[in-house]
């Protein structure tokens, strides 16, 4: 069957969402999310609030929706921030709300929305997507890969590290303290993966979080606010919901104001997103820790890509040919002559000295930095002769995404 007859046989109706759909599109969430009443109570809130909280998401995200007569019955949205990628800033696209009723399932219309948004974020020059899954092999099959851990820690009172020292000092504050949203745009700044997060992206992140959650800054002799926390103290248990530095002083005042707890908790429980587990930290690395996959990411459109695409500045001049397999988006289905000089990488007509071969997520995750070209290469990912994987790998960087939003 061709396209045009697929479409023509296609019994329902695509279009964006508006305002005007708001509740619609909250009851498929609950629906679909099994977010229940007394949920939305336990967390301090009320369904109108939710809803009204969703109006600026509806506002600012591509949201395609699938209706059957007038009956939302499927959504995909695509939710606009900046990501920084090896000191470069890319325009991007978080998918969420991604919901269908079950009735509807397995006719298509996930994969056809997914098309659609994906065509739209490339003319917006949104070249990467990420999002959190709720089925990683059914994302890999349209083109997703991995590309960030989360990494889950519990650490006993008698574990947090009573040897960290630093010169200055912390201080709880407001959640609307401008020193706490500043010190994450200047650590998205300097850290590979990060997300910029706007006053949306804030509202969504901490969403529950409010009424019972610290904010501790730490400050130096001079004032100047190095890093933060944010916790939660519940049942003699310290859950930190967040924590980011930006240096290893910071990191350490940090470490020493938890300690200062150690009479009031008996464990501190919290998750981290940098690229190592944090045991060899620890005085007692006897830790309990856990490492799963976090995010997904799929380039959207390779050539928009690669052109702010930072590499080694010690390489220069070296072709490399990209033989990109990517069934989902047919502009990515081609080969690629790409040049590293000097740091800087672009599409070229000059004749390749290596060639290489992968799907487009494989390639996500390779440019990302989750995984390198060698490992690739071993678990049969890549294709090529070990002259061009190594060079492959000589001319990257090589850092894992930092990456700690749920939108």
């Amino acid at each position: 069957m061709t396209d045009d007859k697929k479409e023509a046989s296609f019994p329902y109706t695509i279009r964006y969402l508006t305002t005007d759909d708001l509740e619609q599109y909250n009851a498929l969430l609950r629906y679909a999310f099994q977010i229940t009443e007394q949920d939305l109570m336990d967390a301090g809130w009320q369904d109108e609030e939710i809803k009204q909280s969703k109006f600026p998401v509806l506002k600012r995200a591509d949201i395609l929706g699938c209706y059957d007569d007038d009956n939302l019955i499927s959504q995909f949205a695509v939710y606009p921030l900046k990501m920084n990628i090896y000191d470069a800033v890319y325009s991007i696209g978080f998918i969420t709300s991604v919901s269908t009723y079950p009735e509807y399932s397995g006719k298509g219309i996930m994969s056809k929305l997914m098309k659609k948004s994906l065509i739209k974020m490339k003319e917006k020059h949104q070249s990467l997507a990420l999002l959190y899954p709720y089925s990683i092999p059914l994302y890999r099959k349209r083109g997703w890969e991995i590309i960030s851990n989360k990494i889950s820690y519990i650490i006993k009172d008698n574990q947090i590290p009573s040897k960290a020292k630093a010169p200055g000092n912390v201080k709880r504050v407001e959640w609307n303290n401008p020193d706490f949203m500043n010190l994450h745009s200047q650590f998205a700044s300097q850290t590979h993966g990060c997300l910029y997060r706007n006053y949306l992206a804030w509202e969504e992140y901490f969403r529950w979080d409010y009424d019972d959650t610290f904010v501790a800054i730490y400050y130096n002799t001079k004032g100047d606010p190095l890093g933060y926390m944010v916790y939660l103290i519940k049942k003699d248990v310290m859950h930190i919901k967040e924590m980011i530095y930006l240096n290893r002083e910071a990191q350490k005042g940090l470490w020493e104001y938890i300690h200062a707890h150690d009479s009031m908790i008996d464990e501190v429980r919290g998750n981290t997103y940098f690229s190592e587990p944090i045991a060899f930290d620890m005085d007692d690395g006897d830790i309990k820790e856990v490492i799963r996959p976090y995010i997904m990411g799929r380039i959207v459109d390779f050539e928009e890509f690669i052109t702010k695409y930072n590499c080694d500045p010690s390489e220069k001049n070296v072709c490399i040919s990209f033989k990109i397999e990517d069934k989902f988006l047919e502009w990515n289905n081609k080969t690629f002559n790409i040049m590293f000089n000097e740091g800087k990488c672009y599409i070229t007509d000059k004749p390749a000295s290596y060639h290489v071969s992968m799907s487009i997520g494989t390639l996500t995750t390779l440019l990302l930095g989750y995984k390198t070209a060698i490992s690739l290469y071993r678990k049969e990912r890549i294709s090529g002769d070990l002259k061009s994987i190594n060079k492959l790998d000589d001319v990257l960087l090589h850092e894992m995404p930092y990456i700690s939003d749920y939108i």
